[in-house]
Protein backbone atom coordinates (compact mmCIF):
# COMPACT_ATOMS: atom_id res chain seq x y z
CA UNK A 1 0.00 0.00 0.00
CA UNK A 2 1.08 3.56 -0.69
CA UNK A 3 -0.04 7.07 0.16
CA UNK A 4 0.36 9.60 -2.65
CA UNK A 5 0.22 13.27 -1.66
CA UNK A 6 -0.31 16.10 -4.13
CA UNK A 7 0.41 19.42 -2.43
CA UNK A 8 0.07 23.00 -3.54
CA UNK A 9 0.24 26.37 -1.78
CA UNK A 10 -2.73 28.71 -1.91
CA UNK A 11 -2.26 32.44 -2.34
CA UNK A 12 -3.08 34.53 0.74
CA UNK A 13 -6.86 34.60 1.22
CA UNK A 14 -7.47 31.96 -1.47
CA UNK A 15 -7.25 28.76 0.62
CA UNK A 16 -11.06 28.27 0.81
CA UNK A 17 -11.27 28.49 -3.01
CA UNK A 18 -8.46 25.93 -3.40
CA UNK A 19 -10.09 23.54 -0.92
CA UNK A 20 -13.44 23.91 -2.70
CA UNK A 21 -11.82 23.27 -6.08
CA UNK A 22 -10.00 20.15 -4.83
CA UNK A 23 -13.18 18.84 -3.24
CA UNK A 24 -15.03 19.24 -6.54
CA UNK A 25 -12.08 17.61 -8.34
CA UNK A 26 -12.29 14.57 -6.06
CA UNK A 27 -16.04 14.24 -6.58
CA UNK A 28 -15.79 14.59 -10.35
CA UNK A 29 -12.41 13.53 -11.72
CA UNK A 30 -11.27 11.43 -8.76
CA UNK A 31 -14.39 9.28 -9.04
CA UNK A 32 -13.77 8.75 -12.76
CA UNK A 33 -10.23 7.43 -12.23
CA UNK A 34 -11.10 5.06 -9.39
CA UNK A 35 -10.21 7.25 -6.41
CA UNK A 36 -13.70 7.46 -4.90
CA UNK A 37 -13.43 6.96 -1.14
CA UNK A 38 -9.61 6.90 -1.31
CA UNK A 39 -8.95 10.65 -0.99
CA UNK A 40 -8.88 13.23 1.74
CA UNK A 41 -7.86 16.88 1.85
CA UNK A 42 -5.37 18.18 4.44
CA UNK A 43 -4.18 21.70 5.24
CA UNK A 44 -1.16 23.03 7.10
CA UNK A 45 -1.64 23.70 10.79
CA UNK A 46 1.32 23.38 13.18
CA UNK A 47 4.86 23.01 11.83
CA UNK A 48 3.58 23.25 8.25
CA UNK A 49 2.74 26.18 6.04
CA UNK A 50 -0.84 27.25 6.69
CA UNK A 51 -1.22 27.95 2.96
CA UNK A 52 -0.43 24.34 1.98
CA UNK A 53 -3.33 22.23 0.76
CA UNK A 54 -2.76 18.49 0.26
CA UNK A 55 -4.82 15.91 -1.56
CA UNK A 56 -3.91 12.51 -0.08
CA UNK A 57 -4.77 9.26 -1.85
CA UNK A 58 -4.33 5.72 -0.51
CA UNK A 59 -3.64 3.18 -3.27
CA UNK A 60 -2.39 -0.39 -3.60
CA UNK A 61 0.88 0.35 -5.43
CA UNK A 62 2.73 2.61 -7.86
CA UNK A 63 1.20 0.79 -10.84
CA UNK A 64 -2.28 1.82 -9.66
CA UNK A 65 -1.12 5.43 -9.32
CA UNK A 66 0.38 5.41 -12.82
CA UNK A 67 -2.80 3.86 -14.26
CA UNK A 68 -4.83 6.62 -12.60
CA UNK A 69 -2.59 9.33 -14.08
CA UNK A 70 -3.01 7.82 -17.56
CA UNK A 71 -6.81 7.89 -17.20
CA UNK A 72 -6.68 11.45 -15.89
CA UNK A 73 -4.90 12.72 -18.99
CA UNK A 74 -7.80 11.58 -21.18
CA UNK A 75 -10.63 13.18 -19.17
CA UNK A 76 -12.55 16.07 -20.68
CA UNK A 77 -12.60 19.13 -18.45
CA UNK A 78 -9.44 18.40 -16.47
CA UNK A 79 -7.37 20.99 -18.34
CA UNK A 80 -10.10 23.59 -17.80
CA UNK A 81 -10.18 22.75 -14.08
CA UNK A 82 -6.42 23.42 -13.91
CA UNK A 83 -6.83 26.77 -15.67
CA UNK A 84 -9.57 27.80 -13.23
CA UNK A 85 -7.46 26.77 -10.20
CA UNK A 86 -4.34 28.69 -11.34
CA UNK A 87 -5.33 32.20 -10.10
CA UNK A 88 -5.69 30.83 -6.55
CA UNK A 89 -2.31 29.11 -6.17
CA UNK A 90 1.34 30.06 -5.83
CA UNK A 91 3.05 29.16 -9.09
CA UNK A 92 5.70 26.45 -8.83
CA UNK A 93 4.58 24.98 -5.50
CA UNK A 94 2.82 21.87 -6.84
CA UNK A 95 4.52 18.57 -6.01
CA UNK A 96 3.81 14.87 -5.60
CA UNK A 97 5.20 12.76 -2.75
CA UNK A 98 4.68 9.01 -2.45
CA UNK A 99 5.04 7.09 0.82
CA UNK A 100 4.96 3.34 1.40
CA UNK A 101 2.69 2.19 4.23
CA UNK A 102 4.76 0.06 6.62
CA UNK A 103 2.18 -0.83 9.28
Amino acid sequence: MIVARWSIDAKFGHKPAVIDSLSKWQNNFGAQIGWEGKCRILTGSIGALESTVISEITLNNLAELNESWEKLGALDGHKQWSIELEPHIVSGTMKWEVFRIVE
